[in-house]
């Protein structure tokens, strides 16, 4: 994460800057703190909300007119040609959330406009939760707090559960994005072993994180458990599909983070059906799961409605993290976590 910026030589300014996003993701992100601080870097109108660029409002259309900044979070609409077009004097968005996908469009990169995001901040939570996850899998958490509720006596852990344990484990990550790299950092102080899949992987990034780099079908084959961290792309619909489900050893974990569009939902039922596997599922296609779905009930499975990012008291580390990047941009700084267009295909 960014930390505030300390000021350069050229004099300090206070960008005009528009708020856009919806307001449920306004009132969730930014306390009051937050837009005290917001006001301190930008000279902007918090009562100010964009939730549709071509909405008929003269003090909107002054307002973006005149902005030099964006301050963007979920539910911005799309900054197409015709948006900017309202803006002419827009310079940069600062996105206080993840993707940028939904509302940044090639018209965009091609005014020259440069771009920030919160990913890095939103990553932690998502390491952090798939790190616990990693760490309760290898111990049969799952399983042993069953087999306790259900004997409600002492239960022989040498002889029902000989293996469980998290010494020398081999943890699979598929994609070195962000996530998948804190992932690969808090895991470091365990002695386990990490593979990892990802195409753009060199030998040298992979020694950095303390990863050895891995084809995808050994990495399923070898993984204790697997952690699913690469982004939604159509060369990675259904990346765990039923052939490589069919690969993971008897007993092992399956933890998605990522899209559910990444896992063949019916392959991985099937399986976990027959409890050969187990899994943490925090996003499912569809998002929602019908109602009689095996996964809410599996014994095997845990099942979370998308709460690994980002959520309650942790929203406010991505709004801190964009104040920070439009505190570098009115000192006249680079970035901290520029969006690069060439690299944008790769990501989530």
């Amino acid at each position: 994460m960014s930390r505030p910026a300390t000021p350069s030589t050229r004099p300090r300014t206070r960008p005009r800057t528009v708020l856009a996003m919806s307001g449920e993701t306004r009132d969730a992100i930014l306390r009051p703190t937050a837009l005290e601080r917001l006001a301190r870097v930008a000279d902007i109108q918090p009562a100010l909300l964009v939730t549709d660029f071509g909405a008929d409002d003269p003090a909107q259309r002054a307002a973006l007119r005149d902005a030099e900044a964006l301050f963007t979070g979920w539910g911005c609409p799309p900054l197409d040609a015709s948006a900017l077009s309202a803006m002419p004097r827009l310079r940069t968005v600062v996105h206080a959330a993840g993707s940028v996908k939904h509302h940044i469009t090639q018209d965009v990169w091609d005014r020259g406009i440069t771009v920030s995001t919160a990913a890095t901040a939103n990553a932690l939570p998502v390491a952090e939760y798939t790190v616990a996850a990693i760490l309760f899998a290898n111990k049969n958490v799952l399983e042993s707090a069953r087999v306790y509720r259900e004997s409600r006596s002492r239960v022989n852990l040498l002889t029902a559960f000989p293996s469980i344990g998290n010494y020398r484990r081999t943890v699979g990550i598929v994609g070195a994005s962000r996530i998948g790299r804190r992932v690969a950092e808090l895991l470091r102080p365990f002695d386990l072993r990490l593979l990892a899949h990802d195409p753009y992987l060199d030998e040298e990034s992979a020694q950095a994180l303390g990863v050895e780099r891995s084809d995808l079908d050994t990495l399923a084959r070898q993984s204790d458990v697997v952690t699913i961290h690469a982004p939604e792309l159509p060369q990675t619909r259904h990346l765990f599909d039923a052939g490589r489900l069919a690969l993971m050893r008897d007993g092992a974990t399956l933890v998605n983070t990522a899209r559910g569009s990444l896992v063949d939902t019916d392959a991985l039922v099937k399986e976990l059906v027959t409890g050969r596997l187990n899994a943490v599922v925090d996003h499912t296609e569809p998002e929602v799961l019908p109602a009689d779905s095996p996964l809410y009930d599996l014994p095997n499975v845990l099942l979370t409605p998308h709460i690994a990012g980002s959520q309650g008291g942790e929203l406010h580390r991505l709004a801190d993290a964009a104040v920070d990047e439009l505190e570098r941009y009115a000192h006249g700084l680079p970035f901290a976590h520029a969006v690069d267009p060439r690299t944008l295909h790769q990501q989530a």
